[in-house]
């Protein structure tokens, strides 16, 4: 199962490598605010479900831009599917994207493969068996001080994204640690995370194609991932935090009252102290 999914994940590559040549020709549409798709993303798709279901016709699918459309709907076995990760990135010419491919069994996943085309990276794991760069073992950083530490992020980019609250934890994060970085593609992300290349990695706003893959990567490697209370049980949650042990506990500490699941107590001290900042902004405002 895992060879098919890098078939996959490399024939959706070697398309999306293609339109890179001529990125000026690739017609872009836009889902809503700041979210695109592509031709390519729809190609790249096409061509992974097609090769992962002459494989395995019984299978079901989830994919980012077809939902459930294919596949078999009441199947164990759930290929969890992001075509084109990074796709703004993309459309720009800005080497940072990916194909990233899951497979879920009974609700736990089972094989992922995240495919860099731009560098010809492929990072793979199956559950208990480690996981992969290249064919050679990864393992998460040995960090253990938040401050020596480097993070990645997502920005909140969609209408309705609580913006406000996000730069707060930005803040946060960007004062205790040595870096934090915004490259502007989760799974990938999540791989660099599990290759030792970030200590850790947080953002709010993602789907289940988003994560699901990086999520194994992660966990094989050695790391820990789930939302910002720390809880395992974050793939359809829509808040992600994942890092060496030693890191994650630290980012749990300064992340968790901001996540939807936190304490009344820590949510409502987050809404006072946005409040004040309003409070505070509309002073300098007026002054100015």
């Amino acid at each position: 199962m895992l060879n098919v999914a890098i078939k996959a994940a490399r024939a959706a590559g070697a398309i999306i490598n293609r339109a890179a040549l001529d990125i000026e020709s690739v017609r872009v549409a836009q889902k809503q605010v700041n979210d695109f798709v592509t031709e390519v993303d729809r190609a790249a798709e096409e061509a992974i479900i097609s090769t992962l279901l002459t494989a395995y016709p019984g299978h079901g699918i989830l994919a980012e831009e077809s939902g459930q459309e294919h596949g078999a709907k009441n199947s164990d076995y759930v290929w969890i599917i992001d075509p084109l990760d990074g796709t703004t990135n993309f459309i720009h010419g800005f080497p940072v994207y990916c194909v990233s491919i899951a497979l879920s069994f009974k609700g736990k996943i089972e094989h992922a493969v995240v495919y860099d085309p731009t560098r010809n990276d492929l990072f793979t794991a199956t559950r208990g068996r480690g996981a992969f760069l290249n064919e050679r073992r990864i393992r998460v950083s040995k960090r253990t001080q938040l401050k020596d530490s480097l993070i990645s992020t997502g920005f909140p980019f969609r209408p309705g994204d609580n913006f406000r609250a996000y730069m707060r934890m930005f803040n946060e994060i960007t004062q205790r640690t040595a870096g934090v970085r915004r490259p502007g593609a989760a799974a990938l992300d999540l791989a660099y995370v599990a290759a030792g290349f970030c200590d850790g990695f947080f953002e709010t706003g993602l789907s289940i194609w988003d994560v699901a893959a990086g999520s194994l990567l992660v966990t094989e490697a050695g790391g820990l991932i789930g939302n910002f209370t720390g809880e395992s049980d974050f793939l359809e949650q829509r808040e992600c935090l994942a890092g060496n042990p030693r890191v994650y506990g630290q980012l749990v500490n300064i992340l968790g009252k901001y996540s939807k699941f936190a304490p009344a107590g820590d949510k409502l001290a987050v809404d006072a102290a946005l409040r004040a900042q309003d409070r505070e902004d509309d002073a300098e405002a007026a002054s100015a």
